[in-house]
């Protein structure tokens, strides 16, 4: 699996209220809808600006707080196909895996707002390329199932592709 695309940068402790406010998910818990109040508390332009190929960058325990699975669906649905970071909530980890959205945990230092970013997961690990500064770094190996699942495109199509977990 190869992902490239531009950084847009956070800092530690991104919480899902964060990502998705619980005011708004109060009006409508579809994606499409939300996807126009993403970051609004921490970044109130970032919407209007993410672009498909876009990838999330932050510091540590990215995704804390509530167990809302929206947190990740939004984000997918305005066109972020990864989140990079030092650290996850599990929860997040999990619900991310769960819905298709690629978690890397890596080294973010060297990346900066805008940096062109080439994540590559093979059999090998993860590496991160900076394309920018010419840096690299490995992430946390994906493999297994978690893997499977993303390689499906989230939970679900793994389910009806293999109708179930372990030997077919």
């Amino acid at each position: 699996m190869r992902i490239t695309g531009r950084a847009r940068k956070f800092g530690d402790d991104i919480n899902t209220d964060y990502i998705i406010s619980s005011l708004r998910k109060k009006e409508t818990l579809e994606p499409h809808e939300l996807k126009n109040f993403l970051f609004e508390a921490i970044d109130p332009i970032f919407a209007e600006s993410v672009q498909p190929d876009d990838l999330v960058v932050a510091g540590k325990n990215f995704g804390c707080g509530s167990a809302m699975e929206v947190a990740v669906t939004v984000m997918l649905a305005s066109g972020i196909q990864a989140v990079l970071a030092k650290s996850f909530a599990r929860t997040y980890y999990r619900n991310a895996i769960n819905n298709g959205l690629v978690p890397i945990e890596c080294d973010t230092g060297n990346i900066r707002e805008g940096d062109r970013i080439t994540v590559v997961i093979d059999g090998e690990g993860v590496s991160v390329r900076n394309e920018d500064t010419e840096t690299a770094s490995v992430g946390h190996a994906l493999a297994g199932v978690p893997m499977e699942i993303l390689t499906a495109g989230g939970i679900v199509p793994y389910m009806r592709e293999h109708g179930g977990f372990g030997p077919s």
